[in-house]
This record gives structure tokens, C-alpha cells and sequence, in this order.
């Protein structure tokens, strides 16, 4: 294991294992956190990082090994350990008390008391703008958690560490819900606290951000340490072939699929104060990109297809007959799936098993008088589970015991029982890791090549321009632009999805691509 310097590590886990139920989560994974660096923990969905981190936090005990903190022997029996050490914790979803204040939750436990013992408020709001001052952060410390933004709510859990004078900071999937402006911030504040000694253990599965922040990076691959190395001189092929076990030669393995005859038309749909006059084609056997920034509305504008929220005014097509789409059981009559961006709240229940999530669309054709044939759904789910290839105990696991990257497979299963021929992914590799975006590119140009039109929203310029047949943009609920995949470029694309309204309702548009 290479070492940034002569300094004892300030966390040491040696030869740690971790199974459930036979399953080996962990085997013999070495990790070591030294002070004043960015370590960025990574590796596929299922490779063991979260239950590494879980394990630090003294969530989970280990099977077996060793865990050292400042070169002496510690047990973390519980998450209360872990804090008195100095360990934190901050997570893709905050976990902050909405209705209280900045103040109240950064000190939430260690409160500042009064001599008769009551909460000293006065001192507890002073004592809060030190930790922010520390961050280089201005919030007003009064103000409820519920009226801030993501990447603010993430700066209080930072905040909210610092005041528990935490030597460690873990930050799991930190920027997946950030602007690009915010993650800026974010890693600004990742170097301040580098620069003051604290050690971050930082994990994401955007490679990108890995070699921008980290100064070292271990992977981990099916629950095995694979290596440690120093960011500087690694290149992304390399850090891909420790994750994988294998060349990715092709993250976006496109097909080239004759363009079918039209299948959705969407003309002049408006939904007041959301979007407005969106009209585009939709073709057999397409992949179209729907591109834009954060608050563009592509979501609103899927979600409105698929009969979410229908629109106030506009028309659409399917298969050259105009059709009123006013609920989701409409929409996949009509043959259409979306599979939304967040699996984890619209996408799965996840206390349910495989089974009950992937034919939970389809019951009826299980059903009989209320009675649910279990033998042919079972039959239906592991057709689909084997289709997808789905990494998981068997059918009866739960949802929720899934990695993301199968819990995402399981949300596609679940919308390609329904038998789609209008299939729209909205984000569809969020937040998984790159071994399985490539399984799932590949999965979508296969189903093209088998007839099913895709609208796909993504925010991974790469994943646009690799995947798209033609690419749409979209700019504060208006589109934009409109290329060809030959036309498409990053630049193009970012100019239209910063294009600014004009003040009659206009739209600064782009050259289109080619209307048919």
C-alpha cells in the first residue's frame, strides 16, 4: 500500500472480513487514512464501499480484523464511538431535521446549556457562524433547514461535523444532486478542509471528480481490496481496469439502428409556469437525448407524457392517432414506460423482494379472481432479473439490500415487463458505477436495435453525445436546439442549454438538426 509520507496513518483497518448469510461482503480489505489528504474510495456497485464506511462508522461490526485509530486498537461497537473519535459521516441525502435551525441542527446533542441547565440560545447561534466562517460559508444560522438548498443543507453537515471536531470526514456520493457551480464549492471546501489537517475519505462514481479532489484513491472490486495508489500519474484506463477487472474499450456501445417509422409525436405541449410549446418526433428504433442544466424541465416534460401531471394544452401522437394521456395506467396501455430519476423513492419499494418489484406493473396479467397465479409471475420476474443480468441472492431479496447499480437494473426489468415500444430514462446511470453504465448503454441500443424508441434525459454530456441518435435541448422549460448526432457537439449543446429567453416569449434557438 503506497503512503503519502512518513506520518502514522490516522485510521488503519487491516485484513477485514464481512459476510451476510454466506455472502462475502468483504474479504481481507486493507484501508489507511492519513492526515491533511483526500482519499477517494471507489469501485463498482456491490465491490464493498458501503459496507466499508459502514463498518467505520460502527453501523456494523466486522468478522474478523483489525482497526486502528491514531496506531492504537479500537472496537467500534456503535456510530456513538465513532463520533467520540472523531469520525463523521455526510451523505448523498442530508440527514438534518427540516423544521429546525441551521444552529439547532449543527449542535443537535451537544447543546451549549445555561447554568440551571436549559439551552443557552443565545450562545448556541454564535457558537454556529464559527464553523461556517471556518467553511467560508455566510448563512444566516436562524434560518430552517426545509428553506435551504441541497449544497447548502450539505455545507451544515459540514459545518455540523466540524463542531464535534471531527478528524475524519466521509463524504458518499456528496455532488450527485449538484450544480456544477455547487460542486466547485463543494471541492473548494473539500481542499480548505484538507489544508487543515482533517483526512476526507471521499466516494463517488464520477471518475472525473476523483482525479480533480483526490490525492490518493483505493478500489475495491467484488468486497477485495484491489490497490492504493497516488491520484497523480494514474490514468482513468488504469483506475477503470482495477474497478472492472477488464478493459471498457467501449462505455457506449451504439448500434447503428435503421430509423423506423414515427411512433410519438409531441406538438406545441405547454404546462403553465413549467414548460412551454415543447413539439418534437420520436422514431422507431431512436435514441433522442433530452439535454438542459439543472431547472431546465426535462423531467416535468416526461413526467407530463407519461400522464403525471398532464399538460394544460398541446397534442399527442402515438402511432399517427392523437391520444389524451391522463394518468400512468393511459400511458402503458398506449405502450409506454419511464423509468424515473430517483429509484430509490419513485422507481422501487424497496421492502418488497425482486419479484413483487419487477411484476408490480403487470399483476393483472397474474391475476384471477384477486388471486395472483405466484408461478407464473416468479416466471416473469426471472426472465427479466436473467435478462438484465441482476446481481443478487435470488428473487426473494429485498429491494433495499440491492447495490444501486441492480436496483437500477431491477427498475428497468420492472418497466420492460410492461412490453414498452415508447421507452423514456430519465438519468438512467445516476449514481452507478461505470462497469454497469456500460452494461446499461448496451442494454438501451440493444433495445433499440429491437424496435423500441427511447427519449433519454441525461445530464452526463458524454452519455448524450455517445448515445443519442439526435439530441434535444431544453432551457428554462423551452427548447432550444435540435442536432443530429453528427452535428452535436459539447459546446453547442452548453450554448443552447444557456440560452436565455427573450422577453416576448421567443427562445434563442440553434440551428435545428433536419425535421422530418
Amino acid at each position: 500500500m503506497t503512503k503519502p509520507s512518513n506520518t502514522l496513518p490516522v485510521l488503519q483497518m487491516q485484513h477485514i472480513y464481512k459476510s451476510y448469510e454466506g455472502v462475502k461482503a468483504l474479504v481481507d480489505v486493507q484501508l489507511e487514512l492519513y492526515p491533511g489528504e483526500v482519499h477517494a474510495l471507489v469501485g463498482e456497485n456491490g465491490a464493498g464501499k458501503s459496507t466499508l464506511v459502514k463498518i467505520i462508522m460502527g453501523v456494523i461490526q466486522p468478522d474478523s480484523g483489525e482497526i486502528l485509530f491514531n496506531n492504537e486498537l479500537v472496537k467500534m461497537d456503535n456510530p456513538q464511538i465513532a463520533q467520540k473519535m472523531g469520525i463523521a459521516a455526510i451523505y448523498q441525502e442530508a440527514s438534518l431535521f427540516p423544521d429546525l435551525s441551521v444552529a439547532e441542527n449543527i449542535f443537535l446533542g451537544h447543546e451549549p446549556l445555561t447554568k440551571v441547565g436549559a439551552i443557552d440560545w443565545r450562545k448556541m447561534n454564535e457558537m454556529a457562524v464559527k464553523p461556517l466562517e471556518e467553511l467560508g460559508i455566510k448563512l444566516d444560522v436562524k434560518r430552517r433547514v426545509v428553506t435551504l438548498t441541497i449544497a447548502q443543507m450539505q455545507m451544515v453537515e459540514i459545518a455540523k461535523a466540524l463542531s464535534f471536531d471531527a478528524k475524519i470526514l466521509i463524504m458518499d456520493e456528496p455532488t450527485s444532486a449538484l450544480t456544477s457551480h455547487e460542486v466547485a464549492d463543494l471541492f473548494g471546501i473539500v481542499r480548505k478542509l484538507r489544508d487543515a489537517g482533517k483526512t476526507v475519505l471521499f466516494i463517488s462514481h464520477r471518475l472525473e471528480e476523483v482525479f480533480e479532489v483526490a490525492d490518493r484513491v483505493t478500489v475495491l472490486r467484488d468486497g477485495h481490496f484491489v490497490e492504493t495508489k497516488p491520484v497523480k500519474g494514474m490514468t482513468r484506463e488504469e483506475l477503470v481496469r482495477a474497478m472492472v477487472g477488464r478493459n471498457i474499450d467501449n462505455m457506449f456501445p451504439k448500434l447503428k439502428v435503421k430509423r423506423g417509422e414515427l411512433v410519438l409525436e409531441v406538438k406545441n405541449l405547454t404546462k403553465a409556469g413549467i414548460f412551454n410549446d415543447i413539439s418534437f418526433k420520436l422514431y422507431k428504433g431512436e435514441i433522442l437525448g433530452l439535454a438542459g442544466l439543472v431547472g431546465a424541465r426535462r423531467t416535468d416534460v416526461a413526467t407530463t407524457l407519461f400522464g403525471i401531471a398532464p399538460a394544460d394544452s398541446g397534442e399527442v401522437y402515438i402511432d399517427g392517432e392523437r391520444v389524451s394521456i391522463n394518468g400512468p395506467q393511459k400511458a402503458m396501455a398506449l405502450g409506454m414506460a419511464y423509468v424515473p430519476e430517483n429509484r430509490q423513492i419513485h422507481g422501487l419499494v424497496l421492502k418488497s423482494n425482486i419479484t413483487k418489484n419487477i411484476t408490480l406493473p403487470v399483476l393483472k396479467e397474474f391475476s384471477k379472481a384477486l388471486i395472483i397465479n405466484q408461478r407464473k409471475e416468479a416466471g416473469r420476474a426471472q426472465e427479466m432479473h436473467d435478462k438484465l443480468e441482476v446481481k443478487s441472492a435470488g428473487l426473494d431479496q429485498l429491494a433495499q439490500e440491492l447495490s444501486g447499480g441492480n436496483q437500477q437494473k431491477v427498475v428497468l426489468a420492472k418497466w420492460l415487463s410492461t412490453r414498452p415500444h415508447i421507452l423514456m430514462l430519465d438519468e438512467p446511470t445516476r449514481g452507478i458505477d461505470v462497469g454497469t453504465k456500460a452494461a446499461v448503454h448496451e442494454l438501451m441500443s440493444k433495445l433499440a436495435s429491437e424496435g423500441i424508441a427511447i427519449l433519454m434525459i441525461s445530464s452526463e454530456m458524454p452519455e448524450i453525445l455517445g448515445m443519442s441518435d439526435r439530441v434535444l435541448v431544453m432551457c428554462e422549460g423551452r427548447l432550444t436546439g435540435e442536432f443530429t448526432q453528427k452535428e452535436a457537439t459539447q459546446e453547442k449543446i452548453m450554448h443552447a442549454a444557456t440560452a436565455r429567453s427573450l422577453a416576448n416569449g421567443d427562445t434563442v434557438l440553434l440551428k435545428p438538426a433536419e425535421k422530418a
